[in-house]
């Protein structure tokens, strides 16, 4: 099963509003959720416990693990990890807690949220208020908020900032300077007063937009020469000097130039620094694919694609202070 939704009596736990993702799988709704409605319609309603582990020794004898637990789903028994004495679990719900600062719990705000494997990862996204509107087009990028918890010990309970340019669903990663536009809270006893504390993000989320909404402009501002052009995607993508070859090298630097070029949706950002840097995350969410497409989810917020992007907005920004 390479899309690794967890099944539930039939059902993939996810759901989305908008364009339909993952094999056609989950549940679309015609409207953002609110948070009673994600946790239903997601499969996210279900506790986990942390419980002591033990080893078989026969088939009648069990020995206890020290120092180890097990993580279960409550409702099926499954164990979704094995962890220290030190981790904690957060449950699903306390992780719908953290947005209730921004609005009623009754506000539809959700707009995907799901289960992967067995319970062993979750999701939700949120969408803010308002648009940053960028170039004389004021073409429009969406204000999300997302958070990704694991219940298997292998990630921490992270939140970040996800702004995603609807023209064509682009994830425009960012990185801020001096400012940290993610929060990671770790599985311990203090996660809950962390999660707490977690809320600066909140009160930091219009503050770091409208610095996204400056920088992104005056991206969109920043005229380039087809010399400069190739240049950003150069420094972006080097040479490899201990490859055999460059061909791979060379194909990431032609997709990131023909999509700058060629693409319909690129034509209002052509030429400037905004649009060569929405090529590359254009390039990241929807042209590289790997047979996991979880793997390639946590690549695109998290893993190796989010680096590449980050990279190019410190480019891009570069571009604009020269």
């Amino acid at each position: 099963m390479s899309h690794n939704l967890n099944i539930n009596q039939g059902h993939a736990s996810m759901f989305y509003f908008g364009e339909t993702p993952w094999h056609r799988l989950g549940t679309k709704l015609a409207r953002p959720a609110t948070a009673a409605e994600a946790m239903e319609q997601a499969g996210l309603n279900f506790n986990v416990a942390k419980r002591p582990l033990r080893a078989m020794i026969s088939k009648r004898e069990f020995v206890e693990v020290e120092d180890h637990f097990g993580i279960v789903r409550m409702d099926t028994g499954d164990c979704l990890g094995v962890v220290g004495s030190r981790y904690e679990p957060i449950q699903n719900r306390d992780c719908f807690s953290f947005f209730d600062p921004l609005v009623d719990r009754s506000e539809s705000i959700y707009h995907t949220a799901g289960v992967i494997g067995k319970g062993e990862k979750i999701w939700l996204l949120a969408k803010l208020p308002d648009y940053i509107r960028i170039g004389p087009k004021r073409d429009p990028v969406e204000k999300y908020l997302l958070l990704y918890n694991s219940h298997d010990g292998s990630s921490h309970i992270r939140i970040k900032l996800s702004p995603i340019r609807v023209v064509c669903q682009n994830t425009l990663s960012s990185a801020l300077r001096g400012v940290d536009d993610e929060v990671k809270v770790k599985h311990t006893a203090s996660a809950p007063e962390k999660l707490e504390e977690a809320h600066k993000l909140l009160g930091l989320t219009n503050s770091l937009y409208q610095e996204l909404d400056f920088i992104f402009n005056r991206m969109a501002l920043r005229k380039l020469t087809g010399k400069d052009i190739l240049d950003y995607v150069k420094a972006l993508v080097p040479d490899n000097p201990e490859a055999e070859n460059n061909t791979r090298t060379e194909n990431i630097r032609k997709k990131i130039l023909d999509l700058h070029e060629s693409r319909p949706d690129a034509a209002m950002h052509r030429g400037t620094a905004f649009g060569v840097y929405n090529a590359v995350t254009e390039m990241v969410d929807h042209f590289v694919t790997t047979d996991d497409p979880n793997k390639q989810l946590k690549s695109i917020w998290f893993g190796s694609g989010e680096r590449l992007k980050l990279k190019a907005f410190q480019l891009a920004e570069d571009l604009v202070k020269n």
